[in-house]
């Protein structure tokens, strides 16, 4: 799921190699922190949260046959 999200994000942004996805696994759910450079920020959310919300439903899809709860937090 790590190396999707990765795939996802590196094109949108400036500085790629700052893109980065730490995975915080609990009993019923798995949370991916993204975090990119602060002056990408703006590209991954998108313009009302739109690019923000298409790539969580990418990734809700992606983990739709998971057993746990997936969460993507964007930094």
């Amino acid at each position: 799921m790590k190396a999707l999200i990765e795939t996802m994000v590196r094109p949108l942004v400036d500085y790629p190699d700052e893109v980065t996805v730490h995975e915080q696994e609990e009993e019923n759910k798995i949370t991916y922190h993204l975090s990119v450079h602060k002056e990408d920020v703006g590209k991954v959310i998108g313009r009302h949260g739109r690019i923000a919300k298409a790539i969580r439903t990418v990734v809700y899809a992606a983990a739709s046959n998971s057993t746990k709860r997936v969460y993507l937090d964007i930094m």
